[in-house]
């Protein structure tokens, strides 16, 4: 069994830190598992000839599944402990199945007294930003 990662410490973030790059394989499982556990039924996210019907060369993955994996980078960095408090998202290209997502990130702003963390974030794939935006955590004391 993996351990979790350590809750990172209040006093050791600081504004402009980098967060580790982590890569995302976009795959038609990913797509369509996605929005079928986020109940989205568009059929865009699981029927290829309606994704193309509507001018998209593929399925795509829907808003919800992102806003899951953004969740999951920046508490994967943060800890267990950490609770977030804030997410706000834009998406921009579609994620298509067969590419890769590359989440980075960075510290926008660290308060050690009350343990607020404003993340930037950034997921990118070969056609440009799928989502930016930022994410509020509290670390605990």
């Amino acid at each position: 069994m993996t351990a979790l990662p350590a809750t990172r410490s209040r006093a050791a973030v600081r504004a402009g830190e980098e967060l580790p790059e982590v890569r995302v394989e976009i795959t038609p499982a990913l797509v369509v598992g996605g929005a079928i556990v986020t109940r989205d039924f568009q059929d865009v996210h699981h029927d290829r000839d309606a994704a193309r019907g509507h001018g998209a060369k593929d399925v795509f993955m829907n808003i919800l599944t992102t806003n899951g994996l953004v969740g999951r980078y920046v508490t994967d960095w943060a800890g267990p402990e950490a609770i977030v408090r804030r997410v706000a998202i834009r998406l921009g290209v579609p994620n298509y199945p067969g590419d890769t997502m590359r989440f980075t990130g960075r510290v926008a702003d660290a308060d050690p007294a009350t343990g607020r963390v404003r993340v930037e974030i950034r997921g990118a794939n070969s056609i440009g930003d799928h989502v930016t935006g930022t994410v509020d955590v509290e670390l605990p004391s």
